[in-house]
C-alpha cells in the first residue's frame, strides 16, 4: 500500500470523526464514538497496525501523521466530554437549586407513645416528691436477683426468662444478665442514697418470650420505691390511687388482693377495672391485672445496709409499655417497635 493511500486515510479519518462528534448530543452518543475512533478496535488502531509493512523511512513519515490523528481525536473528544458533562450539572443544579433563604413548609415530629406516658409517670410521681433513677441494662445476678431476695431457684432465673450473659464467673456479684425488671435500680438507689427515700425508675427490660400482640422480648416497665420509717400499706394504697387517677384523667377504680414476689411481704396484685368499646360499641368492663407491689422484704433491707427494725418501705412495679397501650388504645404490642410511620403519626 502507497505512502499516500495512508496519508488519504488519515485525512479521511480525521474528517470522519470530527462530523462523528460534532453529531454527538449525548454522553451516551459521546461512548459510542470513543469505542469507534479511539477504541482498540477502531480504524486508527488498524492503521497503526499496517505501519509493520512500511520501511523505516516511511514509518518515520506515517508515524507523526497517525499519532497526530489520534491525539486529536483524543482530545477533541475529551474536551467535548467535559463540556457536556458540566452542561449536564448545570442542568440538573438548576433543577435542585434550593433557596435556603425561603421558608418551606414543614411536618413536626411527635413524642412516640412510650415516650409520651412515660413523661406523664415521672411528672405524676415527681409531684409527690419523688426523685426519678437511671442505671444500667446489663446488670450483676447479685442486684438483679439474689439482693432482691430472688434465690437461685426461683424461676425467673430460669433460661427459660433471662438472657444471661456469659463471663465464666460463678459469682454471682460477677455474672451479668439483661435486666428482667427495673427493681435492680431499687437496690442501686438504697445504696447509694440510704433511707428515707422515695424513687422511681422507668426503664427498658429484658425477657425470653415468644413475640405475639401482647408479648416481647424488650419492653418497658417502672418500678417505685418509698422507704422511710412508719411506712404502711395505707401510704402504698394512696400512692397508686392518685397515680392512677391523674395518668388517666378520671377516678379509677382498683381492687388489691394478696399475690407473692419474693422482695415484698406481704406481696400483693393490683388490680384496675377497665371499660372499653366492644364489636357493636356498647361499653364493657373487666379486671385487669395492673402490678405487683407490697412491703420491702427485710431481707432487701438489710441487703441495701438499711435497718429493718428502723425503717419500713413498699414497692411496686408495672409496665410502661401495657399502659401505653391501654392509654392511646394500642391493641398490638409491635406496632411500638416496628417504627411505622403511618402508626407513629397518630400520637
Amino acid at each position: 500500500m502507497p505512502v499516500s493511500s495512508i496519508a488519504q486515510q488519515v485525512q479521511s479519518l480525521r474528517e470522519d470523526a470530527q462530523k462523528a462528534l460534532e453529531s454527538a448530543n449525548s454522553l451516551e452518543e459521546l461512548n459510542v464514538f470513543s469505542t469507534k475512533f479511539i477504541g482498540k478496535k477502531s480504524p486508527i488502531q488498524a492503521i497503526f497496525k499496517e505501519l509493520k509493512n512500511f520501511s523505516a523511512e516511511e514509518k518515520k513519515e506515517l508515524g507523526p501523521l497517525i499519532n497526530t490523528l489520534r491525539d486529536e481525536v483524543q482530545l477533541s473528544f475529551e474536551t467535548k466530554k467535559e463540556q457536556m458533562t458540566q452542561a449536564e450539572l448545570n442542568e440538573k443544579l438548576k433543577q435542585d437549586w434550593i433557596d435556603v433563604t425561603k421558608e418551606y413548609p414543614t411536618k413536626q415530629g411527635s413524642q412516640h407513645p412510650i415516650s409520651r406516658i412515660q413523661k406523664i409517670v415521672e411528672d405524676v410521681f415527681t409531684s409527690m416528691g419523688f426523685m426519678i433513677a437511671d442505671g444500667p441494662e446489663l446488670e450483676t445476678e447479685w442486684n438483679n436477683f439474689d439482693a432482691l431476695n430472688i434465690p437461685p431457684t426461683h424461676p425467673a432465673r430460669d433460661m427459660q426468662d433471662t438472657f444471661f450473659v456469659s463471663t465464666g464467673e460463678v459469682d454471682t456479684n460477677k455474672n451479668s444478665v439483661l435486666r428482667t425488671h427495673t427493681s435492680n435500680l431499687q437496690i442501686r438507689s438504697l445504696k447509694e442514697h440510704g433511707a428515707p427515700l422515695r424513687v422511681i425508675a422507668p426503664g427498658r427490660v429484658f425477657r425470653n418470650e415468644a413475640l405475639d400482640a401482647t408479648h416481647d422480648a424488650i419492653f418497658y416497665q417502672v418500678e417505685g420505691v418509698v422507704v422511710d420509717k412508719g411506712i404502711s400499706l395505707a401510704h402504698l394504697k394512696g400512692v397508686i390511687e392518685v397515680m392512677l387517677n391523674k395518668i388517666f384523667g378520671k377516678k379509677i377504680k382498683m381492687r388489691i388482693r394478696p399475690g407473692y414476689f419474693p422482695f415484698v411481704e406481704p406481696g400483693l396484685e393490683i388490680d384496675i377495672w377497665w371499660e372499653y368499646k366492644d364489636k357493636k360499641g356498647e361499653t364493657q368492663g373487666k379486671w385487669l391485672e395492673f402490678m405487683g407491689a407490697g412491703m420491702m422484704h427485710p431481707n432487701v433491707l438489710k441487703n441495701c445496709g438499711i435497718d429493718s427494725t428502723e425503717y419500713s418501705g413498699f414497692a411496686f412495679g408495672f409496665g410502661l409499655t401495657r399502659l401505653a397501650m391501654m392509654k392511646y388504645g394500642i391493641e398490638d404490642i409491635r406496632l411500638l417497635f416496628d417504627q411505622k410511620k403511618e402508626f407513629l403519626e397518630q400520637f
